[in-house]
């Protein structure tokens, strides 16, 4: 029961952060020589119904306080406005969260199944060669930019046509039967989620290991050494839980962290997420989706942070919620 207090006093104690957040990045957009609505205007596609309707939902005629004031409360509503293309910005957001948190959650996955017993091994075999070798290789990942990779892995696939380009779908996605449907997204997913997987591992790893050696060092490691206990089991049941935890409290970070990590990777290979609309929004000038993108970031670092306090606790019981 003491979790999910903890967990609803999170949620509470998030709201004074969204609100942080959304006024400093109400007041800083706001207060830029951009016209929110420049792009609304200069769309002949757009009527001046739409434009009207917008001035006053955001109030543009009302000191910039009743402005925030209005914002928030559609906000809450749900209502967002349009985007510069008079598309819904809850309709254009819909579907680019759940492929962001589909290329996230994988990534995730990918990078804490592999760095984590790649972090182990390094530091149970310390300075042997695979721990040399660990390291160089995790040197070269976190020093390759993430859009240099991916650019790479582009022209990898273009001059192989082992992978799709671009897109997270075929053209004839529609015709495909589901299982196929489903092969066919993976297959879109394998190179974005290599390139962004790599690099979150090589410093995943490296953490691990570090982590790991000096859990070894401490005397009650080899306390259990002296009293004979087996080598696997003292590593597994006493060190690993204890070193793990460092890393836990990181995954709230990257959970946040690949929505601005991934906006360039997500450009490269034209995959529809978020990270690459909102790089396309703030080159637009796109006011409304910059706001509400923003906000999403928000909620996915709480999110990110409520989930790795969990495990937390369920990893280390001495953990007080």
């Amino acid at each position: 029961m003491s979790t999910w207090v903890y967990i609803i006093k999170r949620i509470a104690s998030s709201i004074p952060i969204l609100f942080i957040v959304s006024l400093i990045s109400f007041f800083l957009i706001r207060l830029s020589p951009v016209d929110p609505l420049a792009q609304l205007r200069l769309n002949p596609a757009i009527s001046q119904e739409t434009i009207n309707s917008e001035v006053k939902r955001l109030g543009l005629d009302k000191p910039i306080g009743v402005q925030y004031l209005l914002w928030a409360k559609n906000f809450i509503k749900g209502n967002m406005g349009y985007c510069t293309d008079n598309t819904k910005v809850s309709t254009k957001l819909k579907g680019r969260i759940l492929n962001t948190l589909l290329l996230s959650i994988c990534v995730i996955f990918f990078s804490w199944i592999i760095a984590i017993p790649l972090g182990v091994l390094a530091a149970v075999y310390y300075n042997s060669w695979f721990d040399k070798m660990l390291t160089v290789l995790s040197s070269i990942g976190m020093a390759i930019p993430s859009f240099f990779f991916a650019i790479l892995m582009l022209l990898f696939a273009q001059k192989t046509g082992w992978f799709p380009i671009g897109g997270l779908t075929s053209a004839n996605f529609s015709e495909m039967t589901n299982i196929s449907k489903i092969l066919d997204i993976i297959h879109h997913l394998v190179l974005p989620v290599f390139v962004l997987t790599t690099i979150s591992l090589s410093s995943l790893a490296r953490q691990m290991r570090a982590n790991l050696l000096d859990v070894l060092n401490s005397e009650y490691v080899k306390f259990a050494y002296a009293k004979g206990l087996n080598k696997t089991k003292v590593i597994i049941k006493h060190a690993l839980r204890n070193a793990i935890n460092p890393i836990i409290t990181l995954l709230g970070f990257e959970f946040a962290g690949l929505l601005s990590g991934a906006a360039l990777t997500e450009y490269v290979f034209q995959y529809p997420g978020l990270g690459k609309l909102i790089l396309e929004a703030v080159m637009q000038s796109d006011i409304n989706l910059v706001m509400a993108s923003l906000m999403i970031g928000a909620i996915m670092l709480i999110l990110g942070n409520l989930i790795s306090d969990i495990l937390l606790k369920l990893t280390d019981p001495r953990v007080r919620v």
